[in-house]
C-alpha cells in the first residue's frame, strides 16, 4: 500500500499569474480605480477585480491612474467618459484593530450617471482574495445579467517527480491549497453539486480505485473498490448517486452507485467500451463516451438507462464530455490529424467549432454560468491550465509553478 496524506486544504503551495490573450468584439470598456489604501493591503484589490472581468472576455480595462476616489466619493463621470468608460469601481480597504480588514465599494454606470450600488465585507487577511473575487461577480452580474463564477474554485492534478497531488484553487488558479497528495497517479477529480465534496480516482492499492473526499475536512472514504477497474466517477446533480465506470462484470460499463456506497446498478449492456460519464444539469440525461461504432464518440442516454442516442458525427475520435449548466452547449476533445484539441458543439443545431490552436487539449470543463471553459493543454513543452471563452477568442493561461498540470473540473457557485 502507497504511502498517502488526505488532509483538509494546506497553506498554498502552487502559485500562478494569469496571462490573458485575445480581443472579443463586445467588450465593455470599464476603469477600476486603485482602491484607497490597498497599497498597505497584502492584496491589491482592484487589480484582482480588474484581471477576473478581462479573464471572462466581457470586459477590457480603461486607464484609471492619476485619480484618487472611494466608495464615499461622488465621481465627475464626464472626466469618466472622456476616457471611455461605461462603468467605474471605487473602494477602499482598511486594516481593522483585531487584524480583519474592511473592504467597501461602489459601482457606477458612467453613461447613464447612475450609482449602481455596492457592498462591504469584514474579512480576515486569508479572505482579501475571495472578497475581491465577491467585487468581480457583484460587477459582472449588474453589468451583463449573468451570475460571476469569480468566486468559485477549480480542482486539478499536477505531477512533480513522482509525486501526484490534488489541489483546490480559486477560479483565477490563485491562493491554490493541496487536498491530497500520492506518490500514485490521481486522476478525474469531479465536484459534487454543493461544492463540500470531490470524487476522483486513486491508484494507491495499485489499480483504479473511486474515493470521496470531503474538502473542509480532508476526511474520505472508499467509494468503489469491485473486481476490476473503477473509474471515471460523475456526480448526479442530487447529490445523491454517482455514475462510475466499472469492469467488475467484463468490459468497461456504465454504473450508478449510491453516494454512500453499496450496490452498483448497472446501466450499459454493450460489448463496447462505455466511460466517462456526466450528467445533464437537470439530471435526466447522461453523455459518455462508447468505441461502439469502431471509434470513440460520445451518446446520450436516459440517466435509468435504455437506448443510447449518437451525439457527435464530425471527426473519428471524440472524448470528454462535458455539458454546460444551461443546457446549450457540449465541450469535448477531437482528434484532428494526430492533434487532440477542444471543440464545443451547440446542442440545440449541432454545430461544432474548434476553439483552440494548441494540439495536446483534455478535460473540458464548463464554469457554472456556461460562459466559460477550463481546460488543461500543453505550452512550451509543459502542461497548463487554460480558460477560454466558448467561442475561443478570450483565453487565459493560468500558469502553474507545481509541476505539470492536468485534469481540471470547475466547482459550482459558492454558497454566500
Amino acid at each position: 500500500m502507497a504511502a498517502l496524506a488526505a488532509t483538509p486544504l494546506l497553506p498554498a503551495l502552487a502559485q500562478f499569474r494569469v496571462e490573458v490573450s485575445g480581443v472579443g468584439l463586445t467588450q465593455l470598456p470599464i476603469a477600476l480605480v486603485p482602491f484607497k489604501g490597498q497599497d498597505a493591503s497584502p492584496q491589491k484589490i482592484s487589480e484582482i477585480v480588474q484581471a477576473d472581468l478581462e479573464r471572462s472576455g466581457q470586459f477590457r480595462g480603461v486607464d484609471a491612474s492619476g485619480q484618487a476616489l472611494d466608495e464615499a466619493s461622488r465621481p465627475d463621470l464626464a472626466l469618466w467618459r472622456q476616457r471611455t468608460a461605461d462603468s467605474l469601481v471605487v473602494g477602499s480597504v482598511t486594516r481593522l484593530a483585531d487584524g480583519r480588514f474592511d473592504v467597501r465599494f461602489r459601482l457606477w454606470d458612467v453613461v447613464r450617471g447612475q450609482d449602481l450600488g455596492g457592498q462591504s465585507y469584514t474579512v480576515p487577511q486569508g479572505d482579501l482574495r475571495l472578497a475581491s473575487h465577491r467585487i468581480a461577480d457583484y460587477v459582472y452580474e449588474k453589468l451583463t445579467g449573468d451570475k460571476g463564477i469569480f468566486s468559485t474554485r477549480i480542482a486539478y492534478v499536477t505531477k512533480g517527480g513522482s509525486r501526484y497531488s490534488l489541489w483546490v484553487a480559486d477560479a483565477d488558479g490563485e491562493n491554490a491549497q493541496a487536498a491530497l497528495a500520492s506518490p500514485e497517479p490521481i486522476i478525474s477529480p469531479v465536484w459534487s453539486s454543493n461544492g463540500q465534496q470531490l470524487a476522483y480516482v486513486s491508484f494507491e492499492s495499485r489499480k483504479p480505485v473511486v474515493y470521496v473526499h470531503n474538502v473542509a475536512s480532508g476526511q474520505r472514504r472508499l467509494l468503489a473498490n469491485f473486481r476490476g477497474s473503477n473509474s471515471a466517477p460523475a456526480w448526479a446533480p442530487d447529490g445523491g448517486s454517482l455514475a462510475v465506470t466499472l469492469s467488475r462484470d467484463g468490459g468497461s460499463q456504465l454504473y450508478t452507485i449510491p453516494a454512500g456506497g453499496g450496490e452498483p446498478r448497472r446501466l450499459t449492456q454493450s460489448a463496447s467500451i462505455d466511460t466517462e460519464p456526466v450528467y445533464s444539469a437537470d439530471g435526466s440525461t447522461i453523455y459518455f463516451v462508447s468505441d461502439r461504432g469502431g471509434a470513440p464518440q460520445i451518446y446520450k442516454m436516459s440517466a435509468s438507462g435504455g437506448a443510447p442516442t449518437r451525439v457527435t458525427f464530425s471527426g473519428t475520435y471524440n472524448i470528454s464530455p462535458s455539458v454546460s449548466g444551461d443546457g446549450r452547449w457540449l465541450a469535448y476533445i477531437s482528434r484532428v490529424g494526430g492533434a487532440f484539441k477542444l471543440h464545443v458543439m451547440e446542442l440545440a443545431t449541432g454545430n461544432v467549432s474548434a476553439i483552440t490552436d494548441t494540439s495536446a487539449d483534455e478535460s473540458p470543463s464548463f464554469a457554472p454560468n456556461s460562459k466559460l471553459i477550463v481546460y488543461a493543454t500543453h505550452l512550451q513543452g509543459r502542461e497548463a491550465l487554460m480558460t477560454t471563452t466558448l467561442d475561443g477568442k478570450i483565453k487565459a493561461r493560468l500558469a502553474g509553478q507545481g509541476g505539470d498540470i492536468r485534469e481540471p473540473d470547475w466547482g459550482p457557485f459558492q454558497k454566500q
